[in-house]
């Protein structure tokens, strides 16, 4: 597996502008990360030269972009800002492109107040396939995750119940709409994790390793602290055949020290999987 990171606890950092891009990319690789996320709010521009320059700053640091993460609100009650929101992954599609980004990470929008379920799931499947023929063009995947809640969004998410994300996902069967499956999220809403991914386990394209205090509760801790299943699901995805990115979560707010401690877990925790371990990137960062 190569494996990246998605450094949520950094986020206040870098929207303050106290932390660049280009210091995310050189501490990704300092805790000797293949690969570096970003979300599309610390972009700062989408012009096609301000990205070429993002791209560079990461090879040159030594990781490579893997994935791109955004917003979408297919479930916005208003016609039009659907329609916006799917133009927006659109653009995204094309960040991506330049970025070198192989996924982009989809969600099916918030639970606004009053929604009507069987609408709801028609706007969100509607959504989450409406680029997928421009993504493939492009070489990307797009790749939906059973989320709590977006950066900044006021709801959590509309398909957090595992019963919601489960439907969109057999409505999407058939598609080239591929799974983030995120380790602890599904645990958050008090549903059984590894059921959910015995049913979505062959449309996995990437994983995103998180993990919680408690099941019931979103309450993000450093990977290895809290009681998110984590060699258990990567068993799982590994007897599969998986050995694509996994994207460590980071959003335990410890700092820098956080990181130190998720990235090297999230290494022990593939090989007692019984997954091969990254020998060509393993460094010494404890």
């Amino acid at each position: 597996m190569k494996l990246s990171c998605l450094p949520v606890s950094l986020y206040p950092e870098l929207s303050a502008g106290r932390w660049s891009l280009a210091d995310w990319f050189r501490f990704a690789a300092e805790l000797g990360l293949d690969g570096a996320d970003v979300s599309v709010v610390h972009l700062g521009g989408t012009e096609t030269a301000h990205l070429r320059g993002l791209r560079s700053l990461a090879t040159d640091a030594g990781v490579q972009i893997a994935m791109l993460v955004s917003y979408a609100d297919f479930t916005h009650p208003d016609a039009a800002e659907r329609v916006r929101q799917v133009d927006g992954i659109r653009r995204y599609i094309a960040v991506a492109q330049e970025l070198g980004a192989e996924f982009i990470r989809v969600t099916a929008g918030q639970a606004h107040p009053g929604l009507e379920r069987a609408a709801a799931l028609e706007w969100a499947v509607s959504g989450l396939t409406a680029c997928l023929d421009e993504a493939a063009q492009a070489g990307i995947t797009l790749a939906y995750e059973n989320h709590t809640k977006g950066y900044a969004w006021t709801y959590n998410d509309f398909s957090q119940p595992a019963s919601i994300f489960l439907e969109i996902v057999a409505r999407t069967e058939g598609t080239g709409l591929r799974i983030l499956y995120d380790t602890a999220n599904t645990l958050a809403a008090g549903d059984d994790p590894l059921a959910v991914l015995e049913a979505v386990k062959h449309r996995v394209a990437v994983i995103h390793t998180n993990d919680i205090a408690r099941a019931g509760f979103f309450e993000p801790v450093v990977l290895g602290e809290g009681v998110a299943p984590i060699i258990p699901i990567y068993r799982t995805l590994i007897e599969t055949g998986f050995d694509g990115w996994v994207s460590v979560e980071e959003a335990g707010k410890q700092g820098p020290g956080g990181f130190r401690r998720a990235i090297p877990y999230a290494d022990w925790a593939w090989v007692q999987a019984g997954g091969q371990p990254r020998s060509a990137r393993m460094t010494s960062i404890l």
